[in-house]
């Protein structure tokens, strides 16, 4: 086994201490902080770099670059200091000094963009760079590129499928490049159309949450498709940030801000949705959110489809 071929495959965790349903609505998470470089990422990005290494558009003469605002970043780094090629990375200025921390520990150049402007100003800069030097750099440009969404079709919605033995009936994730979600839901659509896909996003456009966009007043990423978008769960930043704690007290669970906020999502739905599932549903019902993904069952028994068989 190559170092490469520990993406993926993550375990689906259940969150029992944080929900306040524990007794009707089982939450999981699918953790992909088990991840070599300790995030989703890791997936979009091995599929970009060997997408261009099997195309010949990427090799160690050329330099890898990229809008980031942490964890693609991070996972870049990783595939380079793995495959040798050169890293730089634009990444707005006030993205936390842990992130940068991790990037520079692989090897990778730092660029750094005016943080007023998000990863909006990232991304715009990034193009700016390659446009001046085109043979120079490859640009996976990440929020365009669809081996980004593929990734998760191929694999995250997949293993989520088999992990839920079929059982799966809410997804919901936040959304930065949009590739989770978009791949993911296009997939579990495919094999259950009745599967509702819900996005988390931050409750402004001025937010903490890093690695997620506020689509209305943000450049849209071009893989991103609207129409599996069932309902925007909107989150806010010190809510995110409560959840975070929250995880590490009650469930022994280190988790960043992305994942608190994707677990507040879950817990809204939770919420919500109880009165109307408990309605219309008489045997099961499940949700999924993202642990950098969470899944949640409600098993009117008491009992979730693990315990259960």
């Amino acid at each position: 086994m190559q170092f490469i071929d520990s993406v993926g495959n993550t375990p689906l965790v259940l969150l029992d201490h944080i929900n306040p349903e524990r007794e009707r609505v089982k939450v999981y998470a699918k953790a992909e902080l088990f991840n070599p470089s300790g995030s989703v990422k890791d997936r979009a990005a091995k599929a970009m770099v060997l997408d261009g290494l099997k195309t010949g558009k990427l090799s160690n003469k050329k330099i890898l670059i990229d809008a980031t605002s942490g964890n693609t970043g991070i996972a870049y780094a990783m595939l380079g200091a793995l495959y040798g090629f050169k890293v730089q990375l634009v990444i707005p200025a006030n993205v936390n000094f842990a992130r940068k921390g991790l990037m520079k520990a692989y090897g990778a150049e730092i660029i750094e963009s005016d943080p007023l402007e998000g990863s909006d100003g990232a991304y715009f800069k990034v193009r700016d760079i390659v446009s001046k030097e085109p043979d120079r750099y490859f640009y996976p440009d990440q929020y365009n590129n669809p081996a980004n969404w593929k990734a998760h079709y191929e694999t995250t919605a997949e293993e989520i499928w088999k992990q839920t033995e079929g059982k799966i009936t809410h997804f919901v994730t936040g959304g930065g490049t949009t590739g989770t979600f978009t791949g993911t839901s296009k997939r579990l659509h495919e094999l259950n159309p009745a599967v509702h896909t819900l996005l988390m996003q931050p409750d402004g456009p001025f937010h903490g949450i890093e690695g997620n966009k506020h689509l209305e007043t943000t450049e849209r990423p071009g893989i991103f498709d609207e129409s599996l978008v069932e309902k925007i769960v909107p989150v806010a930043t010190e809510t995110a940030y409560k959840t975070v704690h929250e995880l590490a007290r009650t469930e022994g669970i280190l988790a960043g801000i992305s994942s608190g906020a994707n677990v507040s999502a879950a817990l809204e739905v939770v919420r919500e949705e109880i009165p109307k599932v408990s309605a219309l549903l008489k045997d099961a019902m499940e949700h999924v959110a993202e642990l950098s993904v969470p899944l949640v069952v409600d098993i009117h028994s008491g009992k979730n489809w693990a315990e259960a068989k």
